[in-house]
């Protein structure tokens, strides 16, 4: 007899590990391209709420959250906090994020990338942060067999500027080098899926035929380049034929991410998106080598 979906996961809760728990894994082995000599420490603040905001990152990374041992359905998200390309609000938009699809058996990785809009920064949205999110699907695609994942179900799913981030990498990605001697560059970086949260750059979002399946969502109180360039958005996903669902709710502005002070429809977002992941067939039990 199988367990109950729902016993199933509130056991699974009791064993997710915490982000100061859980295993970091650095994106390159050594120097990160464009970051040459670039070993000054990051830095961190905690706000007063408790939550904490990194800055003046040279070694981006994945925090890792696998599923608990046995719910593993093959899905995997790389997790873009935002924070405008000047910081990283790493906790609602990033591992409490990560930890809540961990729980329902979607392996996760919070990740760490460049800041192009930090005060004195030489780094370039398009260039290394776009890099670091295109070497964070390579590397998890890398290490599918070892982290219980299919490699043609990691997605990405990005908030604010990490939102601009996810689509972008959504629409620049490429089959990787098959020749390299580097095995992650081997790989290619296309998402499977993306999810783009109250997105920065709304209005540059340009898909094209064949681009990954979005779902989109932002705050009917957020800015209108944002809320409102995102509803423009769909409809150019809709003009390209590439499937998208949109989501604006009322009563929520920018950047509530998942937070327990979240109120109304709104705090449910992440189920809906999980519904979306189903709806899709992207959390099909993983298939059995």
């Amino acid at each position: 007899m199988k367990t109950p979906l729902l016993a199933l996961i509130l056991s699974a809760a009791t064993t997710l590990v915490s982000a100061a728990d859980a295993p970091v894994v650095r994106l390159w082995a050594g120097e990160a391209p464009g970051s040459a000599g670039r070993s000054e420490p990051e830095k961190v603040r905690v706000t007063d709420a408790g939550e904490h905001v990194y800055s003046n990152i040279h070694q981006p990374n994945l925090t890792v959250y696998l599923p608990p041992p046995g719910t593993a359905n093959g899905a995997a998200v790389v997790v873009c906090p935002g924070g405008g390309h000047r910081e990283l609000w790493a906790d609602h938009e990033g591992h409490l994020v990560a930890q809540w699809l961990a729980a329902r058996g979607i392996a996760s990785f919070v990740l760490k990338y460049r800041l192009a809009r930090e005060s004195g920064s030489t780094y370039q949205v398009e260039v290394e942060a776009l890099a670091d999110a295109q070497r964070a699907l390579r590397l998890v695609r890398s290490r599918a067999a070892e982290w219980q994942i299919d490699p043609a179900r990691i997605g990405i799913l990005g908030f604010s500027a990490g939102g601009e981030l996810a689509g972008l990498a959504s629409r620049k990605y490429d089959e990787g080098e098959g020749k390299s001697a580097d095995p992650v560059a081997r790989e290619g970086c296309k998402p499977a899926f993306q999810a783009l949260i109250y997105p920065g750059r709304s209005a540059s979002i340009e898909p094209v035929a064949g681009n990954p399946p979005a779902f989109l969502l932002a705050g009917y109180d957020d800015r209108a380049d944002i809320s409102e360039g995102l509803a423009e958005a769909y409809l150019r996903f809709k003009r390209a034929k590439v499937p998208a669902e949109l989501h604006i709710y009322t009563g929520a502005g920018h950047g509530f991410g998942q937070r327990a002070t979240n109120r109304g429809p709104v705090a449910a977002w992440l189920q809906r998106f999980h519904d979306w992941l189903d709806g899709r067939g992207l959390l099909a039990p993983a298939q059995q080598p």
